[in-house]
């Protein structure tokens, strides 16, 4: 599919076929939006642009440290935008292609930062005067996209610190959420570094208007303020990682003791035998300091004492788990 903005009377219009690329001039184009295009409308629009345009597989090798490169007739970038699933996110790469005052999109899904430019270029034709503009604009929005982003995962991180505060069962579905949330955290962060080094590879570049300077700091500034949020948003699961981790390991320990003494009691005789007879058990220092200093209702329940069928039980029963 492709659909072509251009200028005609003060407003934009928009066609959604090649062959109009005969009849619209050149300097009226804004921006041509290739959306899982054919290759008949691929090959137009690069006999239209004058330059190459690079396929989907091109576009996704190409390392992250390359992702911006020029000519002299044409800026070329290519960033991942992420999109939030139930529970995972996913990346869709897309590549920008400027040359001249036209700005050329290609993807395989729709995207809502897309989707919005286009609303608003149709509604605001006097203030997308050039491709250059449309392209700041799709920035802008996906990173306040990003931002959202961001905020969904701290209140997610929330959430789970309630649970734990409050005492819920953990479980080891539990930790898996807490896995995955840092897998999302951590990959917001990437998809937003990449979009910080396509704007820092534009600042430098002689071929894009300096009067756009001012926006595109701006948004270097939001990209920072939002690494520093993903940076503290992955301390904060690493902390509840770590706390969810030590109450298990309390757990345990608890479990551990239970186990311990009745070992203790019964590693030295047959556990038929003390079911029929007292067993000659001796109260040593160990047991005493797990059972504690609770009051015992038999007077010769002291250390170093034999413990009978009726003393065995009570020290059972008194186990603090």
């Amino acid at each position: 599919m492709i659909e072509i903005f251009y200028k005609k009377d003060g407003q934009i219009m928009v066609s959604q076929s090649e062959a109009d690329f005969a009849t619209i001039p050149y300097d009226d184009v804004i921006w041509i939006d290739l959306f899982s295009p054919s290759g008949e409308e691929k090959r137009a629009t690069e006999v239209f642009l004058g330059t190459t345009i690079q396929n989907r597989a091109q576009a996704e090798e190409i390392e992250i440290s390359s992702r911006f490169s020029e000519t002299e007739q044409a800026i070329f970038a290519n960033t991942s935008f992420l999109i939030p699933g139930p529970e995972e996110y996913t990346e869709e790469t897309v590549s920008f292609i400027l040359a001249g005052n036209i700005l050329t999109t290609l993807r395989e899904c729709p995207l809502r930062s897309f989707t919005d430019l286009q609303r608003r270029l149709l509604a605001f034709p006097k203030i997308y005067s050039s491709g250059h503009v449309a392209f700041l604009s799709i920035l802008e929005q996906r990173i306040d996209l990003d931002a959202d982003m961001v905020e969904l995962v701290s209140k997610e991180i929330n959430q789970y610190n309630k649970k734990v505060s409050l005492g819920e069962d953990i479980s080891e579905e539990f930790l898996i959420d807490i896995n995955q949330l840092q897998d999302n955290t951590m990959l917001i962060r990437e998809n937003i570094i990449d979009k910080q080094r396509v704007i820092s590879s534009i600042l430098k570049s002689a071929n894009y208007p300096k009067e756009y300077q001012p926006r595109l700091n701006v948004l270097l500034k939001d990209i920072s303020s939002l690494i520093n949020h993903t940076d503290f948003g992955f301390e904060r699961l690493e902390y509840l990682q770590n706390t969810v981790l030590g109450i298990i390991n309390l757990d345990q320990n608890k479990i551990m003791k239970v186990f311990t003494l009745v070992s203790l009691m019964l590693i030295s005789y047959p556990y038929s035998q003390f079911l029929r007879y007292e067993c000659p058990f001796r109260l040593d220092r160990n047991i005493r300091m797990v059972v504690g200093d609770s009051p015992c209702p038999h007077d010769h329940f002291h250390n170093g004492d034999l413990l009978g069928i009726q003393e065995t039980q009570y020290v059972l029963n008194h186990i603090t788990i």
